[in-house]
C-alpha cells in the first residue's frame, strides 16, 4: 500500500482536525497504518480508519474504510470523508 496509503490517510487527519476531532496517523509494527480518530469531548467515542486501494476496474483507486472493513468514502474526497467520521462520532445533541 506505500506512500498513497499513507498520503490519503494524512489528508484525512488533516480535515478531522479541522472538525476537532484528535486524529493521527498509527504505523503498527506489521506495517499496517490508519488513522485513530477520537471526539475528544467524548473519549470513549472512537473509530479507526484505514485506507484500501479499490479493484483496478473501479474509478476510484483509493477507498477510506470503517474498522470494521466496508468501505465509507473515496479517498480523493478526504473532507466527505470526514464529514462522515465527524457525523458518527458526535454527541448526542452536537
Amino acid at each position: 500500500m506505500g506512500d498513497d496509503n499513507f498520503e490519503h490517510l494524512e489528508r484525512l487527519v488533516t480535515e478531522l482536525g479541522a472538525r476537532g476531532l484528535l486524529a493521527r496517523v498509527v504505523r503498527t509494527q506489521s506495517g499496517r497504518t490508519f488513522v485513530r480518530v477520537i471526539n475528544p469531548d467524548a473519549t470513549s467515542l472512537s473509530e479507526n480508519v484505514t485506507c484500501r486501494p479499490a479493484a483496478v476496474s473501479e474509478a476510484s483507486s483509493w477507498w477510506y474504510c470503517w474498522s470494521w472493513g466496508d468501505r465509507m468514502h473515496t479517498a480523493d474526497d478526504p473532507a466527505g470523508a470526514a464529514n462522515k467520521v465527524a457525523r458518527v462520532l458526535a454527541v448526542a445533541g452536537e
